[in-house]
C-alpha cells in the first residue's frame, strides 16, 4: 500500500480512537495509532522531498536559518517552532522542560514570556560537531498546518486584530501595505494601518516589491519549509494542527515528559471555517501566485486547496 493510502487508513483509525486526557491514563493502543500516523507522515515527507530533488545542503544553512530550531538537551529534543501553529504552548512546555519555570502547568506561563528573545538555546548556536550529533541522536519535532489556514490566521491576528501585538504590526507593516496597495487611502488608514484588507495583504506578499522586502519575510507568514528545512532534517515527530492534542501527547510520551499536560483548547480560532470567505475576495490568478509562494509547504506536508477553491493547484 502506498504511503498516501496508509496515511488515510491510519488517520481513519485515529479518528475512532478515544484518547483519555486529563489525569486519566493514555492507552498504549492510542499512542500506537498516533505513532503509526506519525510514521506515515515522515514517509510522505521523504517521498515528497525525493520527488522535488531539491539541491539544498544542511552545511550551507546559516545561524539565522537555524534559529527556529530550539534545543532541549535534557530530553534530547529539537523542536522547530512555526508561528501560528501552537508554538506558544509548546514554548511554554519547553520552558518547563528546560527548568525555566517551576510549575508544570503551561498555562501559568505568560504568553509574552515564552517568546522572550534569548529564552531558548537554538541549533544555530551549536558548534557543527555537536549539531551533527544532535541531528543524528535527538528527537526532532515539527508541527505544521494547512499553509493558507496558517496565513489567514497570521493576517487575522496581526493585521485585523485588536491585540497589542496587532497594533505593533499595524503600525510597522499595515501602514506601509496601505500606502503601497490602496488607491486614495484615508488619512486615518495611513496613520493607524489597522484596516488592511486580506487582498491587500496578499498583494503585499506576492508583489516582490523592493521597497517592502525588509518586512515581507516575517516569520509569521514565511513558509514552514523555509523555517524548518524538512528535506534536510529528518523529523521524527511530525504533528499537525488538525490532530494537535494527540500528536502533542505522543511527543511528551516519547521524551518521557508525560507529567506535563498539553493545554486543551476550550475554543478554536475558527480560521479553518473562514477560509472560503476570505479567499473568495481573491481572483484565481492571485490565488495561483500566492500558492507558488507556499507550494513546497503544500506538497511536502500533504495539503491541498480543495477547501479554498474546490480543487488542487499542485
Amino acid at each position: 500500500m502506498r504511503a498516501t493510502g496508509r496515511l488515510f487508513l491510519v488517520f481513519v483509525l485515529v479518528l475512532f480512537c478515544v484518547i483519555c486526557h486529563g489525569n486519566e491514563l493514555i492507552s498504549e493502543h492510542s499512542l500506537e495509532l498516533t505513532q503509526s500516523l506519525n510514521l506515515a507522515r515522515q514517509e510522505l515527507i521523504q517521498e515528497s522531498c525525493n520527488r522535488l530533488n531539491l539541491r539544498w545542503t544542511l552545511d550551507k544553512l546559516t545561524e539565522t536559518q537555524l534559529q527556529h530550531i530550539l534545543v532541549d538537551d535534557d530530553h534530547k529534543l529539537l523542536y522547530c517552532y512555526v508561528p501560528k501553529v501552537a508554538c506558544t504552548n509548546w514554548k511554554r512546555i519547553l520552558m518547563i522542560l528546560t527548568g525555566k519555570w517551576n510549575n508544570v502547568d503551561p498555562l501559568s506561563i505568560p504568553a509574552d514570556l515564552s517568546h522572550s528573545p534569548g529564552m531558548f538555546k537554538t541549533l544555530g548556536m551549536v558548534p557543527k560537531e555537536d549539531r551533527d550529533m544532535m541531528l543524528e541522536n535527538y528527537h526532532k519535532m515539527i508541527i505544521v498546518r494547512n499553509p493558507f489556514e496558517r496565513l489567514l490566521s497570521a493576517y487575522r491576528n496581526k493585521l485585523e486584530g485588536t491585540y497589542q501585538s496587532a497594533r505593533y504590526f499595524q503600525d510597522r507593516i499595515g501602514k506601509r501595505i496601505i500606502k503601497a496597495f490602496r488607491d486614495n487611502p484615508s488619512n486615518e488608514s495611513l496613520e493607524y494601518g489597522n484596516d488592511v484588507t486580506f487582498k491587500e495583504f496578499v498583494l503585499f506578499l506576492t508583489s516582490k516589491s523592493k521597497e517592502l522586502e525588509d518586512i515581507v519575510n516575517n516569520e509569521h507568514w514565511q513558509p514552514m519549509t523555509s523555517l524548518c528545512h524538512p528535506c534536510l532534517i529528518k523529523y521524527t515527530l511530525v504533528g499537525k494542527y488538525e490532530t494537535l492534542v494527540d500528536d502533542s501527547l505522543l511527543a511528551l510520551h516519547t521524551i518521557n515528559a508525560s507529567h506535563i499536560q498539553f493545554p486543551h483548547l476550550t475554543h478554536t480560532s475558527e480560521t479553518a471555517n473562514k477560509l472560503h470567505s476570505y479567499f473568495s475576495q481573491l481572483d484565481l490568478p492571485l490565488i495561483r501566485k500566492l500558492y507558488k509562494l507556499y507550494k513546497y509547504d503544500f506538497s511536502i506536508f500533504n495539503y491541498n486547496l480543495d477547501e479554498v477553491v474546490g480543487f488542487d493547484l499542485g
